[in-house]
């Protein structure tokens, strides 16, 4: 498993396959408004850094890592990073692409001199709660957030 950042050529392919993520796995709607933003890979690419995972010749997910001056960070604190809209193609999951793209965001906010690195998980992601908790990171309830009505995140930390 490769974990590089996303050429241009194929961002449209990366909001493509984090849209199916989400909408098939249930996490958001395909009328929700939210779509938009997963399917805008050129946009994360240009405010965060959009990674990918490459599971032989083909991309088996995506995820931005976004460091403390990225507009895309919602939770984390001016000394971390954040992960946001961490996807898996369902054919790819067990291989290692989700663990793999973590530990790129990791290794990138450690070598940043950073604090920690942040992230929010929907209570229904269990087999990302126990990936996330298996690498360090520790739930943080008093950070939870509702950014919509009725949709709850849950948030974890990893300090280093």
């Amino acid at each position: 498993m490769i974990v590089r950042t996303a050429r241009p050529d194929e961002y449209d392919l990366v909001g493509e396959l984090t849209v199916e993520v989400y909408v098939r796995g249930g996490l958001v709607s395909p009328s929700s408004t939210y779509v938009p933003k997963l399917r805008n890979a050129a946009d994360r690419a240009a405010r965060a850094v959009l990674l990918v995972a490459e599971d032989a010749g083909e991309i088996a997910g995506a995820v931005a890592y976004c460091p403390p001056d990225s507009p895309y960070a919602e939770l984390a604190g001016p000394d971390e990073a954040e992960i946001r809209m961490l996807a898996v193609l369902e054919k790819a999951r067990g291989k290692g692409a989700g663990r793999a793209m973590v530990r790129a965001c990791v290794e990138r906010a450690r070598t940043a001199g950073l604090a920690g690195l942040r992230l929010s998980t929907q209570r229904n992601m269990g087999s990302a709660q126990r990936m996330y908790e298996k690498m360090g990171f520790v739930r943080t309830p008093d950070r939870d957030w509702t950014p919509v009505p009725g949709l709850e995140l849950l948030t974890y930390a990893l300090a280093f």
